[in-house]
């Protein structure tokens, strides 16, 4: 079992990192490729997505209609919370309501002959959804306050960790102890089974040889 400490280690290092880029995949024409991020509830989840150029060398060239691809983000139940079909970019922003594995799936549209489309996609949730450089600019806040801030934020995410931790080892207690629980009465019921087939067996026998006259 992984030590608790390593959540707490996560988030502390997902803050002192630098922003994330983008992950970059490869899909081809008519398939699907699905991402999971596992999110808490409230917590806030943006991202963005676009096709990639063709050509290295001119980014800004115009893409051929064969380039676009759809996408829908679901919830751990089955909700849509975002979809868009046959675009060549584009974002959503939502703030979780159920709290575990959401997935966002891609799928480019099928072609003849297949095609291979090259996408960047940014996902981020929690306290690295966070836009500070807009908080920054709105609030006319100078570096130390941002800093106090990201800081106030960082802490935040390891409470709700760290409380959200707890409440999954109380859930694992209470299991333990509803299954040993059942554990105890099915072995206690086994036992009684066993007993009372052996005192079957047992009148069975004696009934059998009273007949033949054996006792």
């Amino acid at each position: 079992m992984a030590p608790r400490w390593l959540p707490l280690l996560a988030v502390l290092l997902l803050a002192a990192s630098p922003a994330a880029r983008a992950l970059r995949f490869d899909l081809e024409s008519g398939h699907t490729k699905c991402i999971s991020d596992e999110i808490k509830v409230d917590s806030m989840a943006v991202g963005k997505y676009h096709v990639v150029g063709t050509d290295p060398s001119n980014p800004d060239a115009p893409l051929p209609e064969s380039h676009r691809i759809s996408l829908r983000v679901t919830s751990p139940y089955g909700n849509s919370m975002h979809f868009s079909e046959n675009v060549q970019s584009g974002h959503f922003a939502f703030t979780a309501s159920e709290a575990g594995d959401y997935l966002a799936c891609f799928w480019a549209p099928d072609h003849k002959p297949p095609v291979t489309v090259t996408f960047e996609f940014d996902w981020r949730s929690g306290v690295t959804a966070k836009d500070w450089p807009s908080v920054a600019k709105k609030g006319q806040v100078d570096m130390m306050e941002l800093e106090l801030k990201k800081l106030e934020d960082t802490i935040k995410a390891i409470h709700e960790e760290m409380y959200y931790l707890r409440e999954r080892e109380e859930e694992m207690q209470n299991m333990n102890r509803q299954t040993n629980s059942r554990m105890g009465w099915l072995g206690f019921l086994s036992l009684g089974i066993c007993l009372s087939v052996a005192g079957l067996q047992l009148w069975h026998l004696k009934t059998f040889f009273e007949r033949k006259k054996l006792l």
